[in-house]
């Protein structure tokens, strides 16, 4: 009887503690969607589309549709979305294959003695508060990128466009690499556990067929830890897209104009909102908080696509079954 209490209490206290996580997501949409709802009604799809920002916090406030907001005032979103993209796709594509590359290093080739002190810095840089690695972006990376980095690529590769022409500012390479530095160990973590949980007999059977090391890591162990490389890559760039403090001290403070080249500054949504927070409380018509809860809904439903698109590529037979993983 006393077991079958247990059992009881067990069950429904963590449906409760499951359904509480579920309900704060779902307040959470529904405030941000509440308090976006004038933005969308005066500015439209030209919030989307525009790239000047406005917020004219001084003169007199006009009506649209009953909506205050303060005449002249423009807000424009597509600076501040596609510096998150840019930034973001620059970290994974440098920290996908490295983060992937380090976890096979250390599940499959580097021996314990070495693998767990390394595994150990790793985790360590892992939990790092993201203001030390904008700290450290200003102080080392920045000055570097923008005295000798950028300096050699846009004479070496003056001839491609997104190389091309002088050197303004470090933001989009230096958000970059900071958000690739910052992804980096938690994909190669999650990778490296998913890889070390390959079973052995798979292994071993394929060295009965006479596989060599690499066949076996590129036929097996990654076929077998595919699902949760995914994840790991869709956890690591949810991680980029929100990134906000490390972004915001190496960005630059770009505004009202897109980047031409690897050698302009950005902004993103995240930073921009931390940048404007404040100021956006001094608005008599209340409109610049809407417009950046606006903004903040947008990031939230990137970061909800990205953990979709992640899930439907699993689904949908991106990932091999272990059965069937040795194909010579």
């Amino acid at each position: 009887m006393a077991r079958h209490l247990q059992d009881t209490i067990y069950k429904y206290v963590t449906m409760c503690l499951s359904g509480v996580a579920l309900a704060l997501i779902f307040i959470i949409i529904g405030v941000l969607i509440d308090s976006s709802y004038p933005a969308l009604v005066v500015y439209g799809s030209k919030f989307f589309t525009s790239i000047t920002w406005n917020a004219e916090l001084t003169g007199s406030i006009c009506y649209t549709s009953g909506i205050a907001h303060m005449c002249g005032a423009t807000f424009g979103v597509l600076v501040y979305l596609t510096g998150t993209l840019l930034s973001s796709g620059i970290a994974l594509l440098i920290g996908a294959p490295a983060a992937v590359g380090l976890a096979i290093v250390l599940a499959e080739i580097a021996p314990r003695r070495l693998a767990s002190p390394i595994s150990f810095v790793m985790e360590l840089m892992a939990g790092i508060p993201s203001v030390i690695y904008g700290f450290w972006g200003i102080l080392v990376l920045v000055p570097y990128l923008k005295s000798t980095l950028e300096v050699g690529l846009s004479h070496s590769l003056s001839s491609v466009p997104i190389f091309s022409g002088a050197v303004f500012s470090a933001g989009l390479l230096a958000s970059g690499l900071i958000l690739a530095l910052m992804i980096t160990p938690i994909i190669a973590s999650i990778s490296r556990d998913a890889m070390r949980q390959t079973p052995e007999g798979l292994k071993e059977a394929g060295r009965a067929l006479g596989l060599t090391d690499w066949e076996i890591t590129y036929k097996v162990v990654l076929p077998y830890a595919r699902t949760s490389i995914i994840g790991s890559i869709a956890l690591g760039l949810g991680r980029a897209l929100g990134e906000t403090m490390a972004v915001a001290l190496v960005c630059g403070g770009a505004s009202n104009f897109l980047p031409k080249t690897f050698f302009y500054p950005i902004n993103t949504m995240a930073a921009f909102i931390v940048f404007q927070l404040d100021a956006a409380f001094t608005d008599p018509s209340g409109m610049s908080i809407s417009v950046l809860a606006e903004m903040a809904l947008l990031l939230m439903a990137i970061t909800m696509i990205v953990n979709v698109v992640a899930r439907l590529l699993v689904r949908r037979g991106f990932v091999s079954r272990p059965e069937n993983l040795i194909q010579v």
